[in-house]
């Protein structure tokens, strides 16, 4: 079954890149409607922008939507992993700025809202995307790849030269309460260089230790220091879950990244498209909806660090 949110959710925090306070509620939505957003604050043109592939554009640091008359929302995959790991398919997203609130820089404030407000099941089967052939972008050693399989896996690694970060690799199954579970808390992170030169460039503004894992030369400079020894790689499977949910349905495939981010994801799921021959829309059967992110979670599955 498809499923949105059963109630209103309102959030609210910071902005990464202004540090501008931002206003967001997410609505219930009609089966087939899918996830779109809607900037409140625009009055002229269309407010409305769908949270599709075909929307992504070229941005630093974060997933940016925009729509043909040029009004964006970034800060985006956060929120889009939390509706797929919880197994949202349609809601109504509406926010007062052009960026998402960074919160803490994870996704588990999303889904402990979206549990707390209750999920819906919609009178519609759950659409997903069949991958049938492997499809890979590369770029020098870096890579993303989407290959046959039952259910939506994700396998990456990362290297860092950072000693608090180093080289790390994980692979999950996520299926039922797997994403709520070893990833949802996971924060984004950067090196302390990296937001200094962020901000002498005017940008991260909002960036904060309190919304991220800062790490400088082997210390880790958050409070509280890692939720997981592995946070990092987590945090990139995060990134990944949320950016593979613009392609507009549950992918039934194994995502394997090295060293790949929001940009690599998002090529891949043109290159995916491009080929008609790679993938199918399937309505998932009782057996496959049993296995698909989200299925059966609940606020048990919350992780506990």
């Amino acid at each position: 079954m498809q499923k949105t949110v059963a109630n209103r959710i309102d959030l609210a925090g910071p902005g990464l890149h202004s540090g501008v306070d931002v206003c967001l509620s997410v609505h219930p939505a009609p089966a087939n409607d899918g996830i779109y957003f809607i900037r409140t604050d625009v009055h002229d043109g269309d407010a409305r922008i769908p949270a599709l592939w075909s929307h992504v554009t070229t941005s630093e640091l974060c997933t940016l939507l925009s729509n043909d008359d040029g009004v964006s929302v970034s800060t985006v995959e956060h929120l889009m992993a939390a509706f797929a790991g919880c197994g949202i398919l349609n809601a109504r997203v509406e926010v007062d700025g052009p960026e998402l609130p960074i919160l803490d820089g994870s996704a588990q404030p999303f889904v402990e809202a979206i549990l707390a407000a209750g999920i819906e099941n919609q009178d519609a089967p759950a659409l997903a995307i069949e991958i049938l052939k492997p499809v890979e972008v590369t770029r020098g050693a870096a890579f993303a790849r989407l290959e046959p399989a039952e259910t939506l896996s994700i396998d990456f690694s990362i290297e860092f030269d950072e000693p608090a970060i180093g080289n790390q690799r994980k692979a999950l199954t996520m299926a039922n309460g797997a994403f709520v579970h070893e990833l949802s808390n996971s924060r984004t992170f950067c090196r302390l260089s990296d937001v200094e030169a962020m901000y002498a460039r005017g940008l991260a503004k909002g960036g904060t230790v309190r919304n991220a894992v800062v790490v400088d030369r082997g210390e880790v400079l958050t409070p509280g220091g890692l939720r997981h020894s592995d946070e990092a790689v987590r945090h990139k499977m995060l990134d990944a879950m949320g950016d593979l949910m613009l392609a507009g349905g549950v992918i039934l495939g194994r995502y394997t990244g090295k060293r790949a981010g929001h940009a690599m994801t998002n090529k891949l799921l043109h290159a995916l498209f491009d080929d008609p021959s790679a993938w199918r829309y399937v309505d998932c059967t009782p057996m496959q909806a049993e296995n698909l992110p989200g299925a059966g979670v609940t606020t048990e599955d919350l992780p506990q660090v």
